[in-house]
Order: structure tokens, then sequence, then C-alpha cells
């Protein structure tokens, strides 16, 4: 099969011909109709994530048909069309079994713990527990979009933030995850600012349903902008980009016993951002991390798609070939262009 592969950090990658994958006694094999180019993927060619082993293919938003299942596969049979949680839990350990897959200590990442589907194939374990049959009603680049991105945006904004109806909700960073965070937290019936850089992505915010939008780089104190948009501070704040000062302003800028949800990933020396707890405890203010989200929550996110409440592809701006990949992957870290970019032609 054709794989885009990368064998070192921060190094070119090459569309090239690979082995097929076999399934895992739990696992299924996956011919791959849509995947998602995300940032995670980003951080894991620059060698942020150690859990990735080389060489690598990146890839773990992705939409498929099941062609080979596994020994001990009981729930897939072949052919299904599928989706599938960017954490994949065991379905055994305590975690597991209490509901908390996005958390399990033995998870399976496509892209990151094994290859990923940057392919016409990829390889998925823990099928059982995993797979997420795709409604019809949800065509397969809506359905990648949803993989990380906007699956994790829905945990942070409701489940983890708990976004209530006339809510303040404040979005630092729209790109994928906070552009997904603006739409879900709308959608909640929270009025939300948006916060970034950049113009285009900004304009794109507002489109989605952002009440308000401040440009960082333009405001004097970003903190104060948002405290003044939202009539003395949000009660919910997402960090959806991870850098410390998106971490901090996302923190800072909340009104008493207010919550912050921690959506981007920080890495390296950032990983310990300085966060103002002295706020936290003077005001009673809530932090609260999100990783992924579980299989068993995606109906709640599908029943909204089919209701037409949520409009993910909305967000997909551009759709390209595998061959179109590499360079799309790499050029993440500028900041370049706004909005969602899938893959939908892996020939």
């Amino acid at each position: 099969m054709q794989a885009l592969v990368y064998d070192d950090f921060d190094a070119p990658l090459s569309l090239r011909s690979v082995p097929e994958p076999e399934p895992a006694p739990h696992g299924v094999v996956l011919a791959v109709q849509a995947c998602g180019v995300c940032r995670s993927d980003w951080h894991g060619w620059k060698g942020h994530d150690p859990m990735i082993e080389l060489p690598n293919v990146p890839g773990h938003e992705v939409v498929g048909t099941v062609t080979e299942v596994g020994q001990r596969v009981e729930e897939w049979t072949g052919g299904e069309r599928v989706t599938v949680p960017f954490v994949g839990g065991c379905g055994s350990c305590t975690q597991c079994r209490a509901g908390h897959q996005q958390v399990c200590p033995n998870q399976f990442q496509p892209g990151f713990s094994d290859w990923g589907a940057f392919a016409e194939f990829v390889s998925v374990d823990y099928a059982d527990e995993n797979l997420v049959r795709l409604p019809d009603s949800i065509e397969a680049v809506t359905g990648a979009s949803l993989g990380c991105r906007f699956a994790t945006a829905f945990r942070a904004v409701i489940d983890q933030g708990d976004a209530q109806s006339g809510d303040w909700v404040a979005v630092h960073g729209c790109g994928g995850v906070g552009l997904s965070a603006v739409m879900i937290a709308r959608a909640a019936g929270a009025q939300v600012v948006a916060i970034d850089i950049a113009d285009e992505a900004l304009a794109l915010a507002e489109e989605i349903g952002a009440r308000t939008t401040i440009n960082a780089r333009r405001a004097d104190d970003v903190v104060e902008a948002v405290r003044e948009a939202t009539g003395g501070g949000a009660h919910l704040s997402l960090d959806a980009l991870g850098s410390p000062e998106t971490c901090f302003n996302s923190v800072a800028n909340l009104r008493k016993r207010g919550r912050h949800v921690q959506a981007g990933l920080l890495v390296g020396d950032d990983a310990h951002a300085a966060v103002p707890f002295d706020r936290v405890v003077a005001d009673e203010l809530e932090l609260r991390g999100t990783h992924g989200l579980q299989a068993h929550r995606y109906p709640a996110l599908f029943n909204m798609l089919e209701a037409e409440v949520l409009r993910p592809r909305r967000l997909v701006q551009r759709t390209i070939p595998l061959t179109e990949a590499g360079r799309s992957l790499q050029q993440m870290g500028d900041f370049a262009t706004a909005g969602v970019t899938v893959i939908d032609d892996f020939g």
C-alpha cells in the first residue's frame, strides 16, 4: 500500500510503498476513506510525543471500512463504515471499566503508538471497545473532521467544561480545536469570545457563532479585553492552542468560581507553564484537562450533528489527496491557514 512515512523527527516525509497492516488479535484493519491533518500529527512529527517509534506514519482522525478482523474480535465482521476515537482504551483496566477510556494506561493511538491513517490501510487495536459505526447521514470527510479536534472540543466544552446556556465562554486559539469549541459552545447556548492572532481565523469564528473576537496581537491586554467583553470575566475558558501565554490568559480571564479547561498540548519547557494560582485560590477557580472522547459518548455528538445543531463540515476549508499531506502537515507550525484540512483521496 501507499503510506506517508517519516524516518526521523522534523525531517521530510515521503510517500512510499509499505506492507499492508495485519489486524491484532483484538483489532481490525480499515480501508481509509478520509483522514484529518491535525496539529497533534504535527506535534508527533516534531518529536514531542515519547510514544512514537521511528519510522512512523501519522494520521489519527480516520474514517474507514473494516476489511480484516482479528480472531478475538466479537462485534465486527467486516464491511462496516466506522470512525474511532484518537485515544482507544483497552477495555479491561480500572479506567476503562469506569468509562474513562480516554485516559486508559494501555491506550492505543493510531499515528502514535502504531502507524496511522496517512495511508491506504490502517490497523486499529481494541476494536470492540473503540470502533464507532458512522451513521449513513454523516459522510466520510465530516466524520474524519470529528476525530480529534472536534471530539476533543466536545469533551472540553460539554463534559469537562459543563458549558451552560447564557455562560460566557472564552476560547483562546482558533485552530481546529478552538473553532470546534466555538461552534459547540454556541450550540450549548453560551456566548463566545474568540481570541487569536489571525484575522482570517477570527472571521471564521465569528461566522460560526462567536459573539465577539479579540486579536491578541492588537489587544493591549488580552485578559482585560476578555473581562470587558464578558462583563467581568468568562464562566468557562479554554486554552485551545497550548502555549504558556494562552494558558495563563485563559485562567486569568475567569470570573470568580470560573472553570478553565486545558485542551491545547503544552510540550517541552512549556509543559511547566506559569498559572496564576493566587487567583485560583482566592476566586475558587477550577482547572481541568481534556484528552479525547470515549467511544460511548459519540452517539451524543452524532445526535447533535443529525439535528443540525452542530455543522462541523463548515470548518473543513480544504480537502487534499494523500500526495499533498506531507506539505500540509509541515506547514501547520506556521499557522498560515484557517479551518480544517482532510485527506480524501488515497489513490
